[in-house]
């Protein structure tokens, strides 16, 4: 099992930490982290800028092109990704241990040194449009998008951060320059380089692509999120569907929070383990009403959120959002079974190990 014991840990300079743990099982590599760049930065009107960026970096570098960027990765079978979230830009690399170097120096450059092409530019535009019209379409997506923005109106964690037509149609090319250039930054980043390394040349080679990076130190703060006061219902109606996705839900513990780890087993008990849990048992297989229930906690650094989704004919909606407001209502106001919550725990506990026997799910761990 990775410890402390065998988990190198520095921290460049310019600040971005570095975690390398050695793992000589398979001669295969893995790279993650993020750069504390995401939706939180980019102005309402631009809605979804983070998220172009991101999709952009791998298109072109300073020293290498598209069809460069993909030779180097791809022809060795490597993969290489970059995507942007509400707080933060994740990156994530896996190649053969003898191509790890190459790699490292392809993941730099982009990050780094990209060159946002025009042409690309344009396609991207279009592959977005293409995402937000397919997600504008699918009754879950807008079912989960409209209860996040009627949870936190008028503020970043309510917008969607692929954006909307408009906003990617009204970004141009210098403001993916502009936003680049202000928020991506070593300070406040981590990357984490997991498998097959000695750890001492892993942060050689890290100090040689990322040391003298430089730039500017981001503010993590979010505008502050005005409380909810009673009930908010939204309905949206999309013609030619056959099915009704439900989202409810309520604002609930911070990642930092004390209470976080006692939500999460509350929320395992109420829509994961198992069948997803009661509510799957209840809504799914008792009562016949879903396709699909489950619940889910969202705990970000600032803000939390614990919601219920629930697929189900037009007919039964009422019905459903009444089993489901149930379970909430017992969770709340009924003992748990000390037998329920000991099967709940030990699901927890036992998914640990199993995602730390793989290189991808240690570096997940660590970030």
């Amino acid at each position: 099992m990775p410890g402390p014991a065998d988990i190198a840990r520095a921290v460049l300079d310019n600040g971005l930490v570095v975690l390398v743990r050695e793992n000589h099982a398979a001669p295969v590599v893995v790279v993650d982290g993020y750069l504390s760049s995401g939706a939180i930065h980019e102005p309402a009107e631009q809605a979804g800028l983070a998220s172009f960026v991101a999709n952009m970096v791998t298109r072109g570098s300073a020293h290498y092109d598209f069809d460069q960027f993909n030779e180097a990765v791809e022809g060795v079978g490597a993969s290489l990704s970059v995507n942007a979230d509400d707080h933060t830009t994740a990156f994530g690399a896996t190649s053969l241990s003898e191509d790890f170097p190459t790699l490292l120096g392809v993941l730099a450059d982009a990050l780094r040194r990209p060159t946002f092409p025009a042409e690309h530019v344009n396609r991207v535009r279009g592959q977005k449009l293409v995402y937000i019209q397919e997600r504008d379409e699918d009754t879950a997506q807008v079912a989960m998008q409209n209860f996040y923005a009627t949870l936190y109106p008028n503020h970043p964690y309510g917008r969607a951060t692929g954006g909307y037509s408009d906003t990617i149609r009204a970004i141009q090319r210098q403001d993916l320059v502009d936003f680049h250039a202000r928020t991506y930054t070593p300070n406040g980043a981590i990357l984490v380089v997991t498998g097959d390394v000695e750890t001492a040349a892993a942060l050689d080679l890290v100090h040689a692509h990322f040391g003298d990076w430089q730039g500017p130190k981001l503010d993590a703060g979010v505008p502050p999120v005005a409380p909810l006061n009673g009930i908010h219902r939204e309905a949206r109606l999309l013609h030619g569907k056959f099915q009704a996705d439900i989202v409810l839900g309520c604002p609930a513990v911070a990642r930092p929070h004390p209470d976080f780890y006692a939500v999460r087993v509350a929320n395992t008990i109420l829509g994961r383990f198992g069948m997803m849990g009661r509510l799957g048992e209840r809504v799914r297989e008792q009562q016949g009403l879903a396709y699909y229930a489950y619940s889910s906690q969202d705990a970000g650094p600032q803000a939390g959120v614990w919601l219920a989704a629930a697929g189900v004919n037009p007919a039964n909606v009422g019905q459903a959002v009444a089993g489901i407001l149930a379970e909430f209502t017992r969770l709340g106001q009924e003992p748990v079974p000390a037998a329920e919550l000991a099967d709940s725990q030990a699901y927890l506990t036992g998914v640990l190990p199993l995602t730390l026997e793989t290189n991808e799910g240690v570096a997940s761990t660590l970030l």
